[in-house]
Order: structure tokens, then C-alpha cells, then sequence
């Protein structure tokens, strides 16, 4: 049923949408696309969209020339499946990458110590090569493709180059910047530069020589960052930056709050984590200096999003989403909802906002039909052009679906949600229970309604089932060695224990005598 709806809602904007008022003179050239991806960073990690302690001016400049769209969604609330649906089109569910690529399943997971009530099931370890993905389907749109950064969608023979992309810098297996973000890093396909080399300019720097050196071209440039992932590193000179910063808004007595796994961080103040957003930032201003400097800018389209949200909780606990809840790995908002900036200069779109709720599997067809080629709904089956959006239209009211039938390593729980219209259901794997939020009047999802509105509770349920089963997506199991008194032992320790520790070293990462030993770049990893 979704995929007929998907299919035939694609195929109705193929036929009635122009390709978003675009002139085009003969012999002009499709437009340019710069899709920029950030790892692990939140909804509310950004100046524009709210954040008063970091700093993001070239991030805010992409959302202040474009659209923002405030309901833009990951596919999945951890990476390798996000990833995966922005290149196919379809939900994780579908493609079958649920969760990170190299997380264990089954009974492997016991040895993770969570002492959990279900084993998670497998996934999908490479990307498809059956699927046609979305710079394959560029490249025959006559697109020179290139890619740098963060890939995590397999091992050798299911890397960049492998689907769709000329020229890749910096992606393979691994879904953190080994040997951290400054040089020496240990990346097979990124030569050191000279020690001390910031990983995330270098990733800016090929981008914008890629596009200088193919200006004459039309060129998909995907810039994927490492950034913002553990582990946080920045130099002396921001962290002081921050810290100061931090001090003069007030250092809160506490910083965190027990979840139901895990500490969950509750402020925006660790200054490690703003330096490292900050470079960041800095390398968005690099490449969006770079289109201004070779006259490419009023001919390209420009993408900012990320593939889950913040860093709540587990990993190193890195920033708050509030007033969204929890982060990544998280099946609340906070671990879902992402940065989601259109740029095309030639539509008056400047400053826009649209409360449309979108998904990254929507990302293809929308470039497909900016770049004048056919639609492939047979591939992008999840995904719909936001042309009609951009054009100041609508699109029909559809359900959005994430599969996770994991656990993760922050702290959120097996589940499935469906969102339809302003209604989110969230089903769990652990028990059966359902909770349903109007994320219209309750943003934080603090007030489970299902209990008020059952019939509401069991259609949506149907829905997101219905979807799952056609898709033949797969769900955790009851561990037979689970014990009751090992995981409530757990908990305890965690609470007692963790929850102090956490709050003991961010009050060290905001004190005047902090010292990380022997460098800033090198020291700064959190397990």
C-alpha cells in the first residue's frame, strides 16, 4: 500500500511540476549540487535554529539564503541507515541497514554488559550493489560525482567509488575519524597531510579544488563530515573561546539527568564540542567561499543536513537537543530531527520555513527533478520530490516510518515509530507498549496521549505495521538468558557511579586549569 502511494505520488509530480521555475538558455548547464552532511549533529546545534552557545554563521548563512525545513527528518536516529536512505531513497526498514554498520546482533550483544530483555537482529552489512543510487542516477544525468568524508555504508567493494562517485576522499569502513581530527589520521583513502592538519578543513579544501577543477562541469559534490563525531578534539586557542563563553552565560550546578539507560545531558556548554562545531563551520565557509570565488554560486544548489541528531547520551555525551528529547540513538525527537537547509538561489526562498514534515529518503527525488532527469520511484520508493515545497505548494499528507530494532550504545530503546501528520506513535519491542504525542502541542513529548485516544493508537499501529511486514522488516527477539537482578544491578551502577563521573569532567572541561596533557588534538578522547 505505501509503495503504490509513494509510487504514485512521485509520478504525479514528475507530470505537474516544472522543474522549480527554472529558465534554462541553450547550452546552459544543469545546475551544480554541494550536498553537505554533518555526522551526529542536533536540530538545536545551530545559531539559526537556536542555539545561544555555538557559533555557526556559514551553516546559518545556507538556512537564511534557503528554505529550512523545521520537520526535517533522518531516516534513522543513528548513522550507517540514515546514510544508506539518502543514497537510496528508501527507509532503513526497506534497505535493510538498521543499524550502524559493525554494531553486534543476536547473542553477540550480551557482551556489550546491558544485561537487555532482546537480542537485536541482523542487518544489511554493505550498501547494495542492485540498488541504482542517487549519484549513479546523476552520473547518468551527465553529473561528474565526487564524495569526501565519512562513507559507513560497508567494507572494501562497497565504498564510494562502488556506487556512483568519481572521486572519493576520506570514505570507507569506518564511521569515526580514526586517529582522530588532526594529522597523523589513519585513513587509506586520505593521505596525511603535515601533522597537525585539521581533518575537517582538508575535507573542505578537496571539496572546493574538486569543484574548481570541474567548473566547467555540471558536478555533485557530496562534503560528508567526520565532524561532528566523537572524538571531540578542537585547539587550545577555542576551547578557551567557549570556556570563557560558557562562564559568562553561567555554568549550571547540573548537567544531566538519568534516562532510562543512560546519563542524558541537559546543557549546551561543553566547549571541547562548541570548538569542534565551530571548524566545522569554518569548513562550510571554505567551500561556500569557494562557489562565490569561481562564479558557480547563483548556478548551484546547496544542502545542509545531518544524519541523526545529537550526542546526548552515550559516546561523549557531547551536547543537549533540549527543547527536543534525548539525542542520537534516541526514538524521541531529539535523536531524529536534524538540520534540514535547501539553497537554490534562483527561487525567492531566502529565509523560508516550512512545518511539512520531510525525511532525508526525499533528498533524491528532489535532486533528481532539480537536475531536470527522469524520477526513479522504483528506486527512491520512500521518498518524494520537495520541488512542489519549494515552489511555495504542498505535498499529500504521508505516514514517515523509522525501524529500529536495536539498542545502540546511547541509550534508546528497540522500537518503531510511524509520524502522520502531527501525530507520532512510537511501538517498543521490549514490551508491546505504544505511545502516541502531538508533536504539534508537545514538542518534548513529555504526555503519552495513546490512553485518550485508542482508536487513533491501534490505526497508526496498523499503519506502521502493515508497512514493516510488506518491507519484510526484521525484530529482536526475547533474550531466553535475560535476569531481571543483573540489568537493575546495571542501572544502579550506572546512576550511582557514571551519572557522578559525567558531572565531575564537565565541570573539569569548564575549569580555568584544565590541562589534557601532552596536546589538545590528541587527548581529547572520550570511551
Amino acid at each position: 500500500m505505501f509503495k503504490t502511494i509513494s509510487m504514485l505520488a512521485s509520478v504525479f509530480f514528475l507530470l505537474t511540476a516544472c522543474q522549480s521555475n527554472r529558465k534554462e538558455e541553450p547550452g546552459q548547464q544543469k545546475p551544480n549540487i554541494l550536498f553537505i552532511l554533518a555526522d551526529d549533529f542536533g536540530y538545536y546545534d545551530t545559531g539559526v535554529t537556536g542555539s545561544n552557545f555555538y557559533e555557526t554563521p556559514n551553516i546559518d548563512r545556507i538556512a537564511n539564503e534557503g528554505m529550512t525545513f523545521t520537520y526535517g527528518y533522518a531516516a534513522c536516529q543513528v548513522c550507517s541507515p540514515s546514510r544508506a536512505s539518502i543514497m537510496t531513497g528508501k527507509f532503513p526498514a526497506r534497505h535493510g541497514i538498521t543499524d550502524w554498520i559493525g554494531a553486534p546482533v543476536g547473542e553477540a550483544w550480551r557482551k556489550a554488559g546491558r544485561f537487555n530483555k532482546l537480542l537485536p537482529p541482523d542487518y544489511v552489512h554493505n550498501l547494495p550493489h542492485e540498488y541504482v543510487t542517487l549519484p549513479e542516477a546523476l552520473k547518468e544525468a551527465g553529473y561528474k560525482t565526487f564524495f569526501a568524508g565519512k562513507w559507513h555504508l560497508g567494507s572494501e567493494g562497497s565504498w564510494p567509488e562502488n556506487h556512483g562517485f568519481d572521486i572519493n576522499k576520506g570514505g570507507w569502513d569506518k564511521g569515526s575519524p580514526k586517529g582522530g581530527f588532526y594529522a597523523p589520521w589513519e585513513n587509506p583513502r586520505l593521505p596525511n597531510g603535515p601533522n597537525g592538519e585539521s581533518l575537517t578543513m582538508r575535507l573542505a579544501h578537496e571539496t572546493a579544488k574538486f569543484m574548481k577543477e570541474h567548473k566547467d562541469t555540471s558536478f555533485f559534490a557530496f562534503l560528508s563530515f567526520y565532524a561532528v563525531h566523537a572524538p571531540l578534539q578542537t585547539t587550545h586557542e577555542k576551547w578557551e573561546k567557549y570556556r570563557q563563553k560558557a562562564e559568562h552565560m553561567g555554568i549550571a550546578e547540573t548537567g544531566f539527568e538519568m534516562g532510562h539507560f543512560l546519563p542524558i545531558r541537559q546543557v549546551q556548554d561543553n566547549p571541547v564540542y562548541a570548538g569542534l562545531v565551530e571548524t566545522m563551520d569554518d569548513a562550510v565557509g571554505v567551500v561556500l567561499n569557494a562557489l562565490d570565488e569561481l562564479g558557480l554560486a547563483e548556478n548551484t544548489i546547496v544542502i545542509f543536513t545531518s544524519d541523526n541528531g545529537g550526542v546526548a547520551a552515550g559516546d561523549a555525551f557531547a551536547t543537549s537537543n533540549k527543547p527536543l528529547r534525548a539525542g542520537k540513538g534516541y526514538q524521541f525527537e531529539g535523536g531524529i530531527r536534524e538540520p534540514y537547509f535547501i539553497k537554490i538561489p534562483w527561487l525567492n526562498i531566502a529565509g523560508e520555513k516550512t512545518n511539512v514534515p520531510v525525511s532525508g529518503t526525499d533528498f533524491y527525488p528532489t535532486l533528481l527533478e532539480l537536475a531536470g532527469a527522469n524520477l526513479k520511484p522504483e528506486q527512491h520508493s520512500d521518498g518524494l520530490s520537495l520541488v512542489p515545497l519549494l515552489n511555495g505548494k504542498t505535498l499529500p499528507e504521508r505516514p514517515l516510518i523509522w525501524h529500529y530494532p536495536h539498542y545502540g550504545n546511547q541509550g534508546g530503546e528497540p522500537s518503531s515509530i510511524i509520524r502522520l501528520g502531527e501525530w507520532k506513535l512510537i511501538h517498543y519491542y521490549e514490551d508491546g507498549r505504544k505511545e502516541l504525542y502531538n508533536l504539534k502541542t508537545d514538542l518534548a513529548e513529555t504526555n503519552d496521549v495513546s490512553a485518550k485516544h485508542p482508536e487513533l493508537t491501534r490505526q497508526l499501529s496498523e499503519q506502521l505495521f502493515s508497512y514493516l511486514n510488506e518491507v519484510g522488516a526484521r525484530f529482536p527477539e526475547k533474550d531466553p538468558e535475560y535476569n531481571e537482578k543483573l540489568e537493575r544491578a546495571h542501572l544502579e551502577k550506572v546512576k550511582n557511579k557514571r551519572l557522578p563521573q559525567l558531572e565531575k569532567q564537565r565541570l573539569q572541561l569548564l575549569s580555568k586549569d584544565f590541562d589534557p596533557g601532552n596536546n589538545w588534538w590528541g587527548s581529547m578522547v572520550y570511551d
